[in-house]
């Protein structure tokens, strides 16, 4: 389907609102100056509009399958998938020293935001190969990396991430799938995964696989988890994929969406496998891979709102039905409530996309710099990223339906699937519900003061703007403060359970003062006059005051979920 790259957007979240000039003053990202960042965007676009975007229906109308136990892929996928790899797009963020770029991850991004917004299905191949390296990169041995790191950087191999279990979910300490030591250095691997996002393709030489395990001596619960790198072939002694593993798929799901993406269930049998990270360090490791998820599967939602935006509006322009208030215009978008939907599109996706380069320039300065400030920056930003970004997707895409009318139901049209393809993404790398938790858990274990240093730069940036932009600037700094005091109220509350009650709203209500600071930004570099400015004011009028109402739902605890008996919930 049609897809243009919003790159006036994310050049402009670069430059003004998401401080990417602090990233390119470092030592490590130098090189990044802003003609290499200009090519980069100008050509990942190319690519996106030119080879993915034609694949998107492609994908859904002729899912991948599994053949006599060999997946075969979506009609274009492979010839989409070999441009990927050859352009470097997958090890861009990658080591140079085993043939990535060393890009930024502001950058890479971007590029999974367009490369989302084209084709989800094909996307997230790259995305969990990319997950992988950086596991890899972070904890395996040399001589793992020296062999797998070169050939998941260029693509040659893919890499996925195997949690899930049958009877476990997303209590990932309850897994059965064990591992034996062989004596020469490997293990047995035998147990069944589920939910395996491309557990297998025609199109690589190799799929590898990071599988977690039990250790015959690891303990129960997630303490006792170790990490192996179990490959589809055995490497054979120059390198190259040799003998196939004992593992097999035994089904792809059939799904709501994402039909392009072939979600495996993967049977190992003795598999061989080699340990990453130490014993029973497993989920450490596990975390470095799901971390970087987290941040992508954000902007994958993000992706599909900014096609599912678009979709939408070029059918409002089209659609002539009824009399309109405005003169000259003969449209839907002329309707006051059909531009009521597509401002808050709008809007979402700008405060969602804010948030996440957020989270990866963070994560920037983290890498460039060592600070353990930046660390928690990234950290506390990661579950709203995630959350946001993805019930953005949900919310966004939802509403192109609605912009559509009968003809958003209608499959041809295509509005459809963006709703179904991004529907799952608040589901896995963990649910909406557990990034909310997480967020009031262990991101306010530090008494709320990574959250505090963030607020501080909300208000002083609402500070030094209240006297040139007083209708954007003042309703930021109040939402702000209303989040802070809510925040130290969480922090108060000793009782975990309570904080659980209330963990949603919070992250939504922070996910709000967030956009608001974001769309307060633009309209400071706009000098208050332009579309930006304007659309600024929509999210600051219409839409950042949900923070209050969210914000006393967060400190409403829990006593009250639980007020009704189970036997009470059934009519």
């Amino acid at each position: 389907m049609p897809y243009t790259a919003p790159l006036n957007d994310l050049r402009f979240l670069l430059d003004h609102v998401v401080g990417f000039d602090a990233v390119q003053a470092t030592d490590r990202f130098a090189e990044t100056t802003p003609d290499v960042t200009e090519a980069i965007l100008t050509e990942a676009a190319k690519l996106c509009e030119g080879e993915l975007a034609p694949l998107q229906r492609a994908g859904d109308l002729h899912p991948a399958r599994l053949e006599n136990g060999v997946v075969r892929t979506s009609p274009g996928f492979a010839e989409g998938y070999r441009a990927i790899a050859a352009g470097g797009w997958v090890g861009m963020s990658a080591d140079p020293a085993y043939g990535g770029m060393g890009l930024p991850m502001a950058l890479a991004t971007c590029m999974n935001e367009m490369m989302s917004s084209a084709c989800l299905s094909l996307q997230i191949a790259p995305m969990m190969t990319q997950g992988q390296i950086e596991a890899l990169e972070a904890h395996a041995s040399d001589a793992l990396k020296a062999l797998y790191l070169p050939r998941l950087t260029s693509g040659d191999w893919v890499g996925t991430m195997n949690l899930t279990e049958p009877q476990a979910g997303s209590d990932v300490g309850a897994l059965t799938t064990k591992a034996v030591p062989k004596g020469d250095g490997t293990y047995a691997i035998t147990g069944q995964k589920i939910y395996i996002s491309w557990g297998d393709n025609d199109f690589t030489g190799n799929v590898c696989h990071l599988v977690l395990a039990r250790l015959p001596d690891g303990a129960p619960g997630t303490k006792g988890i170790s990490l192996f790198l179990v490959p589809r072939h055995l490497p054979d002694a120059t390198g190259n994929p040799g003998v196939a593993n004992a593992l097999k798929v035994v089904s792809l799901e059939h799904k709501l969406g994402l039909h392009g993406s072939p979600t495996a269930v993967m049977q190992y049998e003795g598999a061989t496998g080699w340990l990453v990270g130490p014993e029973h360090g497993g989920m450490r490791a596990m975390f470095t891979m799901m971390n970087n998820a987290r941040l992508g599967v954000g902007v994958q939602g993000i992706g599909v709102a900014e096609a599912a935006y678009q979709h939408a509006l070029a059918h409002a322009r089209d659609r002539k039905q009824g009399q309109t208030p405005v003169a000259d215009a003969d449209s839907i978008l002329a309707h006051a409530d059909v531009r009521r939907m597509v401002m808050t599109m709008r809007a979402e996706v700008f405060a969602a996309r804010a948030i996440a380069l957020s989270t990866a320039v963070a994560t920037d300065m983290h890498h460039a710099t060592g600070a353990e400030s930046w660390a928690a920056r990234a950290a506390l930003l990661t579950p709203i990223c995630k959350a946001y970004g993805t019930d953005t997707g949900i919310r966004v895409a939802d509403l192109g339906l609605q912009v559509h009318g009968g003809m958003g139901v209608i499959e041809e049209t295509g509005a459809a699937q963006y709703l179904r393809d991004v529907r799952v993404t608040a589901i896995y790398e963990g649910t909406n519900g557990i990034q909310a938790m997480d967020l009031v858990g262990r991101k306010l274990a530090d008494g709320g003061e990574a959250m505090s240093r963030l607020l501080d730069e909300i208000e002083a940036l609402a500070e030094s703007a209240r006297g040139s932009l007083p209708d954007v600037a003042e309703p930021v700094w109040q939402a702000c403060e209303t989040l802070r005091e809510t925040t130290e109220a969480l922090v108060a509350e000793t009782r975990l359970n309570a904080r659980f009650g209330g963990a949603q709203p919070y992250l939504m209500a922070a996910a709000r003062v967030l956009g608001g600071h974001a769309h307060l930004a633009a309209a400071i570099a706009e000098g208050g006059r332009g579309p930006r400015s304007a659309l600024a004011r929509f999210f600051v009028g219409r839409l950042l005051p949900e923070h209050g109402a969210l914000a006393a739902q967060a400190l409403a605890g829990d006593k009250d979920l639980y007020a009704l008996d189970p036997e009470d919930l059934v009519a």
